[in-house]
């Protein structure tokens, strides 16, 4: 038996399979795009930390991906049975189908975006915070579209899986490709050569659609991006543009002028282990503090309180005199929210966002802010911090395209974008390469010299001694040593715990 290939070429021809295709088209790309953004919000209840988000969204998606969607499409279209004010929406075949596809394809979309959302490392949110952004816009602004990024070739996949599984509305009698095929077959029996027309509209539906998702999926690929670095004459045309950022340091002499800084027993466990154990520091307007000891000390874990990146579980931080942190109960999130904003840290690990320019980065959490009137001084103004870090020429490209101290050179810059009153630094040299440190340095000592109040964790001894106004030593949660470089170099003998730092410098050295 042969096909009827004259047969089979007029089925091109029939206005009631292109009537049929604009259906699977318009069902599949709305099913698609509700189904994505519904399965969004069921991925962010699942991983939330509230059991009456996490425990509903899990049985959301454990129940439709468990239930075959002709059983789903069923149900829905008989809904007006149980509930008769449906039947003006659930009633009709093509709302049905739609409503079955968009719950049955969130369960699936919702999976997709969670692994999307874990895969998007937890510094970006600490940096995120570090700048005083809010939830939401971490959300919008950093962690969205990095996840939909990682998410988008699995979400090319559902959309072809979605076209497919179209063909089950014609169970419930919507006039879709595979319903106009089964009437005519139904008609003349020509069914292999109706069935093969079919498959090619499908074929061609699913190839043009993930053409047009392929594409845009390479265009979101932020590794296919390589900006090249401006040229001379290009640095000196942006040179004109910038504005310089103004940061006037608090004079301590001033009478009356507070603590930049006053720590008073801070305390923080993990479970029962005790990290610190009753801190009391000061750090006067200016000063530059350096924080030392060994691993497990405590040393990140304090300067990570003065942020609130770790809640304190007793104590309180005072910021130029005013409340600022407390336990998590008696604290005040705006006051927070807002002494945030006066205080920068760069991070061991740069934590720039991948998908932003390095420009973008500077720009980004004073745009947020609306810290300048308008968007082009903002610009401006980060022109000018990537000058003063010697990346001018890098302005334009991504953080994957520079080395590890560039990579830190950009997130001081960032970090000075808000013109804050004291710098956190937590190891800021420790994920470079030997090379590397010094040029990140040389930018640490410049602010130091300009006045800029500072606290860095570090295990260089060396740039320790020479930058820091005090040297403190940190162990088993305590500080060991409060001192001036002079007294450490100098004046060893007399200094308490004396035998113990000495011993720890050697090793580090």
């Amino acid at each position: 038996m042969s096909l009827d290939w004259e047969y089979f070429f007029s089925l091109f021809t029939m206005s009631a399979f292109y009537e049929a295709c604009v259906i699977v088209i318009i069902l599949s790309v709305l099913a698609w795009s509700f189904g994505a953004v519904f399965g969004f919000v069921v991925a962010c209840g699942k991983l939330s930390e509230k059991k009456w988000l996490s425990i509903p969204s899990s049985v959301f998606v454990w129940f439709f991906r468990s239930v075959p969607l002709l059983v789903v499409l069923v149900f829905v279209y008989n809904m007006p049975q149980l509930f008769p004010s449906t039947g003006p929406y659930l009633g009709v075949p093509f709302f049905a189908g739609l409503v079955s596809l968009v719950v049955t394809e969130a369960a699936y979309m919702a999976e997709i975006h969670r692994s999307g959302l874990v895969s998007v490392a937890k510094g970006q949110k600490e940096a995120g915070h570090a700048l005083s952004i809010g939830f939401l816009g971490v959300q919008r602004i950093i962690i969205i579209p990095q996840a939909i990024r990682v998410s988008m070739p699995a979400m090319v996949n559902e959309f072809v899986t979605i076209i497919k599984l179209s063909s089950l509305v014609s169970a419930i009698s919507l006039s879709e490709l595979l319903q106009v095929g089964q009437r005519l077959y139904s008609q003349n029996f020509l069914v292999l050569e109706t069935l093969l027309a079919v498959a090619v509209y499908y074929v061609a539906i699913v190839t043009i659609f993930s053409s047009i998702l392929h594409w845009a999926e390479r265009k979101m690929d932020i590794s296919l991006r390589s900006p090249e670095a401006l040229s001379d004459e290009e640095c000196e045309v942006l040179r004109l543009q910038s504005i310089a950022v103004t940061h006037t340091p608090i004079d301590p002499m001033q009478k009356g002028v507070p603590n930049a800084l006053f720590l008073q027993k801070i305390k923080k466990s993990y479970g029962r282990h005790e990290v610190l154990k009753g801190i009391d520091l000061k750090v006067k307007p200016g000063e530059v503090l350096s924080i030392i000891g060994p691993s497990g000390s405590g040393k990140t874990t304090l300067i990570r309180t003065i942020n609130d990146l770790e809640k304190i579980d007793g104590g309180e931080i005072v910021l130029f005199g005013e409340d600022f942190i407390k336990p998590k109960a008696l604290s005040n999130q705006r006051t927070v929210f807002e002494g945030i904003k006066r205080i920068g840290m760069v991070f061991q690990s740069f934590n720039l966002f991948p998908h932003k320019t390095v420009l973008q980065n500077i720009m980004i959490a004073p745009n947020y802010h609306e810290k300048n009137d308008s968007v082009s001084e903002t610009e401006a103004q980060a022109l000018f911090l990537l000058d003063r870090v010697g990346l001018l020429a890098h302005a334009y490209k991504y953080p994957h395209q520079l080395s590890g101290g560039q990579q830190q050179r950009v997130a001081i810059a960032r970090a000075l974008a808000m013109s804050p009153d004291i710098m956190l630094f937590d190891e800021p040299t420790s994920a470079l390469d030997p090379e590397m440190v010094g040029e990140v340095l040389k930018v640490i000592q410049d602010l130091a010299k300009e006045g800029m109040t500072m606290i860095i964790v570090t295990h260089e001894m060396e740039f320790a001694l020479s930058v820091s106004d005090r040297v403190i030593m940190m162990e088993n949660g305590v500080i060991q040593v409060d001192a001036s470089p002079i007294d450490i170099i100098e004046n060893p003998n007399n200094m308490e715990g004396f035998e113990r730092v000495k011993e720890f410098m050697g090793k580090i050295s």
